[in-house]
């Protein structure tokens, strides 16, 4: 399907009522933004013949753009002989009706054609049932141009009834009643995940979530450290259902890894409601890995805005004993600019840690990071095990390192060895056990 990327740049964006007035937002550049939506729009196998980026200095409430502009892309859609025009701005729905009657083509916004992306990406149940739910709160306020009877009326029952309702009420009325059953569905899937939480918690692993902007690596990280064949393309949200994998750390501590969807700019926030279920796995992780793509000229934008997302979840993407940021894709950094960062990381109190998951440098040092966040900082242990203990020995190499080995005449062995805070409980709990 051919398509035309329209991205409005408006001079005087609008600020939300919860938005920090004191902390000025991150712009982001116009090609980039151009760059993005035409990247979404090829995640679903569209074409884009066309795309620009047009400046808006006074949205109009019946079209969002001038009437210039208006006429101007309705030549454009025709010469092209696109399909689909899109907008990489909310819509409501009257500019986006009058935009389709003006373009004389399909018009979708932002909002749309991220449900859309969504809607193909979707693999699990649950996946499907959150898209659907978030696709149905998008079109309520739609369905009048979805249909050409809603204004057609049902009568009313016996002789003193009104004139009945619209079937726009009535359409509504169903889309209502669907969004209730789906609800529900959701609630049972919530409660499900409820359930193998606790079982976790049971077998007490760290559960450690992958977060980041799309296309910022986090599935080829995830595939990397765990061997997970989760589906990793340069393409904007080429995961969407959540994936959980066992890792073992360097010193032998066991965690969960999950991999979450990607995070976007003003991402809907039905959708982010939809998917709560799914993003509850980022609140009740004991570790989140915020995955960025540092080669990525707008990296510090993209990065406000998964902070954002953070932030409306109740995780605070400042506390660096929770939240480590991970500088994905150094390897497609020059010299000069690596130099740069690594003087900037110096002056910083929480540096990040910088890998390149397709190469696999500083996972090494990733890894380390993660089990001195879960398990505690490495320190000295020296211990001596007696005859009757040695069948530990494997164990304490698997699950420490040991720099040094003493064989005692006795027939014991003395150990010394680096562990973690966990595995050193650990290391007494047994050698009180073989005692």
């Amino acid at each position: 399907m051919r398509a035309v990327v329209i991205v409005p740049v408006l001079t005087r964006q609008p600020r939300g009522e919860d938005d920090d007035a004191s902390r000025p937002r991150l712009s982001r550049s116009a090609d980039a933004r151009r760059d993005e939506a035409v990247g979404l729009a090829r995640a679903i196998d569209l074409d884009p013949v066309h795309a620009a980026v047009v400046t808006v200095n006074d949205p109009r409430p019946a079209t969002l753009l001038g009437t210039g502009k208006v006429a101007e892309f309705a030549e454009i859609v025709k010469d092209s002989k696109a399909d689909l025009v899109i907008v990489d701005h909310p819509l409501t729905p009257v500019q986006q009706r009058n935009l389709e009657k003006e373009l004389n083509t399909k018009v979708l916004d932002r909002t749309g054609l991220i449900l859309e992306i969504f809607g193909e990406r979707a693999r699990t149940k649950e996946g499907a049932l959150q898209v659907e739910l978030a696709h149905l709160n998008y079109q309520k306020g739609r369905l009048v141009r979805s249909w050409t009877h809603l204004e057609r009326q049902r009568g009313g029952a016996g002789f003193l009834g009104g004139p009945g309702e619209t079937q726009i009420e009535a359409d509504r009325r169903v889309l209502q009643d669907k969004i209730v059953k789906l609800k529900r569905e959701l609630e049972t899937v919530r409660r499900t995940r409820d359930l193998h939480r606790a079982k976790r918690k049971k077998v007490p692993f760290p559960v450690v979530a992958i977060v980041g902007y799309t296309n910022a690596g986090k599935s080829t990280l995830f595939n990397r450290l765990t061997g997970a064949g989760v589906l990793a393309e340069n393409m904007l949200f080429a995961t969407l259902d959540p994936t959980l994998r066992r890792l073992r750390l360097p010193h032998g501590t066991p965690v969960i890894l999950s991999d979450t969807v990607g995070f976007i700019s003003d991402l809907p926030t039905h959708l982010v409601a939809a998917f709560r279920a799914t993003l509850e796995e980022v609140v009740e992780a004991d570790l989140v890995l915020h995955v960025r793509d540092i080669s990525d000229p707008d990296t510090a934008a993209q990065a406000e805005d998964v902070e954002q997302i953070l932030a409306d979840l109740g995780v605070d993407a400042q506390d660096s004993k929770r939240v480590v940021e991970v500088w994905n894709k150094v390897d497609l950094l020059d010299e000069d600019h690596r130099a740069r960062l690594l003087e900037d990381d110096a002056a910083r109190k929480r540096p990040p840690v910088a890998i390149s998951a397709i190469t696999g440098e500083g996972l090494d040092t990733l890894m380390e990071t993660i089990e001195a966040h879960v398990s505690g900082e490495l320190s000295p242990l020296t211990v001596t095990l007696t005859p009757a203990q040695l069948g530990l020995i494997d164990w304490l190499y698997r699950n420490g390192d040991v720099t040094r080995r003493t064989d005692n005449e006795d027939g014991s062995v003395t150990l010394t060895l680096l562990a973690t805070q966990n595995a050193r409980e650990e290391i007494e709990s047994r050698l009180r056990g073989r005692a």
